[in-house]
């Protein structure tokens, strides 16, 4: 059988590379890229069979980016992955914890080491990439620097950990989601995620919210997003439990396109399994 291409952004070694792992039980070929847009513009044009995007962190909340690629763009979500985090601060092997001036890292895994850093009294600067930030401090040899980042990346590039588990909460987990060209529904216990538009008139977005209620269907998530192309009208990204292909569901779908300006099925999946 031929091997997944999945692609992810950043640099090997980064937390999603991880994901892939995790998911795929290291029977995917993980590929990386520079911008989570270039995981979705790799799988629509068929470069990747599927991408790993994270969306939501336990600590550090939305990445709003792959929210706004979500909405954009029509792959399907085709399972979910729960990964736990526990970041490092990494730098190269002549480097003190005591005596660093600067921390780079992805904005989410700074936010997510926010109380550890500030003891430091270290700067915090933003990069691209957890790990690409350690590739980074391995190529300049500053001793002043360290990024965060996983211990697979330290071993990866061969830098020094200078300290473990720094993130400021232990159940610091990350959501991530498969995305595809194609939509895949399996069995078992599945989530589905939707994307809406309603009328902006009083009691629009509570009618839509009550189709679901009034079903028995537990809504897990719901998130809005401002429209690119119209002034203060908003998108809403929904996550409830069941399948498109469940009675109950199908019903409340079918309800909300009769009263929504714009629906959107992402995808129904496995939901992802809590470590």
């Amino acid at each position: 059988m031929t091997t997944k291409e999945v692609g992810f952004q950043g640099e090997p070694g980064a937390y999603s590379e991880e994901a892939i792992v995790q998911h795929y039980h290291g029977k995917a070929e993980p590929k990386p890229c520079r911008t989570v847009s270039d995981v979705f513009n790799g799988v629509a044009s068929g470069r990747m069979d599927a991408g790993m995007i994270p969306v939501e962190n336990s600590i550090g909340g939305n990445v709003y980016e792959s929210y706004d690629l979500l909405i954009s763009s029509n792959l399907h979500v085709i399972a979910e992955v729960y990964l736990k985090v526990h970041h490092c601060l990494i730098s190269n092997r002549n480097a003190r914890k005591e005596e660093l001036k600067k921390v780079y890292s992805h904005p989410q895994a700074l936010e997510q080491c926010r109380n550890f850093v500030s003891g430091l009294g270290a700067e915090m600067l933003s990069s691209y990439d957890t790990a690409g930030s350690v590739m980074a401090i391995k190529k300049s040899g500053a001793v002043d620097s360290a990024a965060i980042a996983s211990k697979r990346a330290a071993e990866i590039y061969g830098l020094a950990v200078l300290a473990e588990n720094i993130e400021d909460n232990p159940n610091n987990t990350t959501r991530f989601l498969v995305i595809s060209r194609e939509q895949v529904i399996s069995a078992g216990k599945l989530k589905t995620s939707i994307v809406f538009q309603v009328p902006n008139t009083p009691g629009s977005l509570y009618n839509a919210m009550g189709l679901f209620a009034k079903r028995g269907i537990n809504l897990t998530k719901i998130e809005s997003r401002p429209s690119r192309e119209r002034q203060w009208e908003y998108f809403f990204l929904l996550d409830f439990e069941g399948s498109t292909r469940e009675s109950g569901a199908a019903e409340a779908l079918d309800e909300l396109g009769r009263i929504a300006t714009f629906v959107k099925v992402i995808g129904s999946y496995p939901e992802g399994i809590h470590s």
